[in-house]
């Protein structure tokens, strides 16, 4: 489990979440006990990593780890459009 202090939201992410029906508490779980899947070492001010939850409805959420604390920058459920069976890799175009 990762040790998180404090998660801080981005506005995106509320407005995103509350479009698709998240809840904080889904995306907290993730945040703890997701897979990260991609990770963006360049993102600014801090890597960035999409992590994939399957307990319960699957989730994606994209977030960013700065020593304890945790910005969830997004949050949304995979789609088969995209991602293949498994919700880890994305289709080639």
């Amino acid at each position: 489990m990762r040790t998180i202090s404090q998660f801080i939201w981005r506005k995106h992410a509320l407005e995103r979440m509350l479009e698709r029906s998240i809840s904080r508490n889904e995306v907290i779980q993730c945040a703890y006990n997701g897979e990260i899947i991609e990770t963006y070492p360049e993102d600014f001010p801090y890597p960035s990593s999409l992590v994939l939850q399957v307990e319960g409805k699957i989730l994606h959420i994209v977030m960013a780890l700065n020593d304890e604390e945790c910005y969830i920058i997004t949050a949304y459920r995979p789609n088969l459009d995209e991602f293949e069976n498994d919700f880890k890799t994305r289709k080639k175009r």
